[in-house]
C-alpha cells in the first residue's frame, strides 16, 4: 500500500470515489469504445519490461475526453439538457463535449483559442455544436467561458474539475486493469488532472501495488510544481507542442485527488514529446497527437526508469491536423540536430 493510501478516512471525504467510477463504466458500456490495449515487442526489448498501451486515440472523438464528457452530460437535469451546456478547451474535451449533446440532443457552446489545430475545431463544428474562438493573449478561456454561460444561463461542464468528469476519465484505467491484470506502474499523462486522478482512483482499488505517475511536458510543469510542493502553482498559455495540456493549473476537485492517489509527477521536453510521437506513428502503426504521446515519452526518453515491471501507458488522443506536419517534422529535425 503506497504513502497515498494510508489514510483511508481522508478519502473518504474526496469528490470521487472509486464507485463513482464505476457508476460512470454502466454508463458508457455501449456508449464510449472499449478501446484497443496493444503491445510491441520493439518496445519491450528497448525498455525491459512488459508495456501495454491503452488507445485512447481510438475512442469516440478521437481521445478519452469523450468518457468523462458523456457521464457528466447524462446526468444533467431535464431542465439542463434544454437549456444547453457551455465549455472551454483547445479542442479535445470541445469535441467530447459536442458529440455527447448531439447524442443526448443538448445543445452546446464551445469557447475555443483562435490557435486550436483546425482540425479540432472544423470537428466541434461538425458534431454541431457552436464554437466561440477567442485569442489567448486578451483573456482566458475560464473568464470568458463563465461569462458566456451565466448570460445565456448554460450549464458549464469544464475540461478536468468536475467529479462527473474525473470519474468518466477514470474508465479508460479500470478497462485497462480489467484487460490485462495487474501493474506495477501506470503513466499518465496529466493537464488539468482529470484522466490522472480518475485513473489512480481506479488503479489503487483494481491493482493496489501499482504506482501512478503523471506525466507533464517540461514548458507546462505546474502540476508536477504543485505535486512535489503541496502548493497549487499556476502557467498562463505554456508554449508546448502538447495543446491538450496547456492548462493553467490543477483544479480544487484534481489536486486533492492527484495528492492523495498519484505517487509521482515527472516531465518530459519538447523534443521527447516529438521524437516519441513520430516513434510510436512508425513502429506501433497508430496515429497519436503530441499530447498523446506524454506518458509513452516518459519510459522511452527515460524520464522514468524500471526494468522487469509490467507498465500501463495511456495514449490519450490522436486529433492532429495533417497540415501541422512539415512544422513537426522541422521540429523534430532541429531537436535532432542539437
Amino acid at each position: 500500500m503506497t504513502q497515498n493510501q494510508s489514510n483511508t478516512s481522508s478519502s473518504k471525504s474526496l469528490p470521487v470515489s472509486y464507485t463513482d467510477v464505476e457508476a460512470a463504466a454502466k454508463r458508457l458500456a455501449g456508449i464510449a469504445h472499449r478501446t484497443s490495449v496493444i503491445t510491441s515487442t520493439t518496445v519491450n526489448e528497448l525498455t525491459g519490461c512488459q508495456v501495454f498501451f491503452k488507445c485512447e486515440n481510438f475512442q469516440r472523438t478521437g481521445s478519452f475526453k469523450f468518457r468523462g464528457a458523456y457521464n457528466a452530460l447524462v446526468q444533467l437535469s431535464e431542465e439542463q439538457k434544454r437549456q444547453g451546456v457551455l465549455t472551454y478547451s483547445s479542442g479535445n474535451h470541445a469535441q467530447a463535449v459536442a458529440l455527447a449533446g448531439k447524442l443526448l440532443a443538448i445543445p452546446a457552446t464551445i469557447v475555443m483559442p483562435e490557435n486550436a489545430p483546425d482540425v479540432k475545431i472544423a470537428a466541434t463544428r461538425g458534431y454541431g455544436a457552436e464554437v466561440i474562438l477567442y485569442n489567448p493573449n486578451e483573456t482566458t478561456r475560464e473568464e470568458l467561458g463563465k461569462r458566456i454561460a451565466s448570460d445565456r444561463n448554460l450549464t458549464l461542464i469544464p475540461p478536468y474539475d468536475h467529479p462527473y468528469v474525473v470519474a468518466g476519465q477514470g474508465t479508460a484505467a479500470l478497462e485497462l486493469i480489467s484487460e490485462v491484470g495487474q501493474l506495477d506502474l501506470l503513466l499518465v499523462c496529466c493537464g488539468g488532472g482529470g484522466l490522472l486522478s480518475g485513473s489512480a482512483i481506479a488503479t489503487k482499488m483494481r491493482s493496489p501495488n501499482c504506482r501512478v505517475i503523471g506525466v507533464e511536458p517540461e514548458k507546462a510543469d505546474d502540476a508536477t510544481r504543485s505535486f512535489h510542493t503541496k502548493v497549487l502553482h499556476k502557467v498562463r498559455n505554456p508554449d508546448t507542442i502538447a495543446d491538450g495540456v496547456r492548462t493553467p493549473c490543477l483544479g480544487e476537485i484534481t489536486f486533492p485527488l492527484v495528492l492523495h492517489y498519484v505517487d509521482d509527477m515527472v516531465t518530459v521536453s519538447e523534443a521527447a514529446i516529438i521524437r516519441t510521437m513520430f516513434f510510436l506513428w512508425e513502429r506501433l502503426k497508430i496515429v497519436v497527437e503530441p499530447t498523446g504521446a506524454l506518458a509513452a515519452a516518459a519510459l522511452l526518453e527515460g524520464a522514468v526508469t524500471v526494468s522487469d515491471a509490467k507498465i500501463g501507458v495511456i495514449i490519450t488522443g490522436g486529433n492532429v491536423s495533417l497540415t501541422h506536419l512539415p512544422l513537426l517534422y522541422n521540429k523534430m529535425s532541429k531537436f535532432n540536430g542539437e
